[in-house]
């Protein structure tokens, strides 16, 4: 048994670290625009700002609306830890 049970453990140690990495990478490459990121991602979708990535809060109601509208969305869960990209 201690055999799988350190087998196991390297195996969760690098997912957790895969999963923080690719965390990191998207803070990195996206802006941060809080609760106005319905918003904001109507803005963009209708050519009223210049497109770019972002991320932020928005109700589920709200990210209904969006794709009822076209506007495409990915929703991803962050640790509570996460706030911006470490440099």
């Amino acid at each position: 048994m201690p055999q799988t049970q350190s087998v196991t453990g390297n195996v969760m140690e690098q997912i957790q670290k895969e999963f923080i990495d690719a965390v990191q990478k998207v803070l990195a490459r996206t802006e941060d625009v809080g609760e106005h990121f319905a918003e904001e991602a109507r803005r963009i979708h209708y050519k009223e700002t210049p497109k770019r990535d972002i991320r932020g809060t928005t109700s589920i109601d709200e990210a209904r609306a969006l794709a009822d509208e076209g506007i495409e969305v990915q929703q991803i869960v962050m640790p509570g830890w996460v706030k911006e990209p470490s440099h």
